[in-house]
């Protein structure tokens, strides 16, 4: 019976191992494994050159993500980053402002790329609008990703500087009151743009609706030296509390710095805020010659284009198209030199209405001597309008446009002299 019993609980025994033995060959499922993208893609504008971009992060562990850009509704897509794959957030930058873009993601796991997500679009912020009511009393940059609207007669203080970056649009806001932007003595004006993104001052008027005489100008106020005495006021401020009069007389410094103006264009200004007394697009008070001036554009003013009272700084690649009043004005002692001008007049155009009087002798050049006010020699006060003009070419209108008094490719009058070296004048009707 012994031996019986130790049988039978040998053969349970034997009869578990094989059991065992069973169980441990039976075959493994694996677990499944999918390699599928990220869900949950999103994007959002942030600014007007950034993009933020979220996804989930899957529970399938990923090594990383490649993420793609495409621009527009029909622009191919391209990798722009590969966050690991811990990450679900990705900051795009350097963006184009009110730009289309489009996002797709897929993950990087072990078992190779997924496929990519549904792509999703977002659209960058557009430019903003900044209203300049107020003076400018403290150094300020202005940038291209707004458009700032001058509101009145808006001034660049004494000791402050003006930064103005390439490409950025500055309106004249259409007023009854007019608006300009005044930099005074003392004051710096930076506005350097590119050939292809260059600065615009033009009227808040809506494209094909603006006119001559739409804004004022932009007008820049020296410690050079002038040929009259007391006090000289800019044409057409003391107007208003906001307009107050501006004078230019009594400085001693022609080598007097107010900042610099390239690739700058100025167009539909001339406003008159007093009867007869409308602005210039470019307005150049006795500016010292540490100035710089050069590449710049004046567009369907109403007055005079380019303005020199006096001092004595040098311009080069000046563009006059379409005057109301004079191409290149000088006067009142200017000593400067000037290079490099084209002028073209082929009608007159009409301005808008309430803001001034379209001239009646329009000519190329006009230069003055000593009129007005503190001429105490009369035409002989000194010094005298000396300037070199030279490699220049302006073109008139032809017969039939311009009165008898206008249409003179150059009038040098009493108190002036100069330098005119390789230049055309062609199509003047009068001489």
């Amino acid at each position: 019976m012994m031996f019986g019993n130790r049988s039978t609980m040998g053969m349970a025994a034997l009869f578990s191992l094989a059991l065992l033995g069973a169980c441990s060959e039976d075959p493994v499922t694996p677990p499944v494994v999918t390699n599928d993208p990220p869900a949950g893609l999103a994007a959002a504008a942030t600014g007007q050159n950034t993009v933020r971009v979220t996804w989930t992060v899957p529970t399938t562990a990923a090594t990383s993500f490649v993420l793609q850009r495409a621009t527009g509704a029909a622009g191919a897509f391209a990798n722009v980053a590969t966050p690991a794959g811990t990450v679900g957030q990705f900051d795009d930058a350097g963006l184009t402002l009110n730009t289309q873009y489009r996002y797709r993601i897929a993950a990087v796991r072990a078992a190779g790329t997924s496929a990519f997500s549904t792509e999703v679009s977002v659209t960058t912020q557009g430019v903003g609008l900044i209203e300049v009511t107020t003076d400018i009393t403290t150094n300020t940059t202005w940038s291209a990703t707004n458009v700032y609207r001058i509101k009145g007669f808006r001034k660049v203080a004494n000791g402050a500087t003006l930064t103005i970056e390439a490409g950025t649009k500055i309106e004249g806001d259409f007023a009854t009151v007019g608006s300009s932007l005044f930099v005074l003595r003392g004051g710096r004006i930076n506005a350097i743009g590119t050939a292809a993104d260059p600065i615009v001052f033009t009227s808040s008027q809506a494209a094909g609706s603006r006119q001559p005489g739409d804004w004022g100008g932009l007008v820049i106020i020296g410690n050079g030296v002038i040929n009259r005495s007391g006090v000289v006021n800019i044409e057409g401020t003391g107007t208003s509390a906001d307009n107050p009069l501006q004078a230019y007389s009594g400085g001693a410094n022609n080598g007097d710095n107010s900042g610099r103006l390239s690739y700058v264009r100025v167009e539909y200004a001339g406003f008159g805020p007093a009867q007869d007394a409308e602005l210039n697009s470019f307005t150049i008070a006795a500016v010292g010659n540490s100035t710089v001036l050069d590449h710049l554009q004046a567009l369907n003013g109403l007055d005079d284009h380019y303005e020199f009272f006096g001092g004595a700084v040098d311009a080069k690649y000046l563009v006059s198209y379409q005057a109301g009043d004079d191409h290149f004005d000088m006067s009142e002692g200017y000593q400067g030199r000037l290079q490099f001008l084209i002028g073209f007049q082929s009608k007159i155009l009409i301005p808008r209405a309430g803001a001034g009087n379209v001239s009646g002798d329009p000519q190329g050049i006009e230069n003055d001597g000593c009129a007005g006010s503190g001429c105490d020699l009369g035409m002989n006060s000194t010094p005298f309008t000396i300037p070199v003009v030279a490699n220049f070419t302006l073109v008139g209108t032809g017969p039939g446009v311009v009165g008898a008094s206008g249409g003179y490719g150059a009038v040098l009058r009493r108190g002036t002299g100069g330098h005119y070296i390789n230049g055309i004048l062609a199509r003047w009707p009068s001489a």
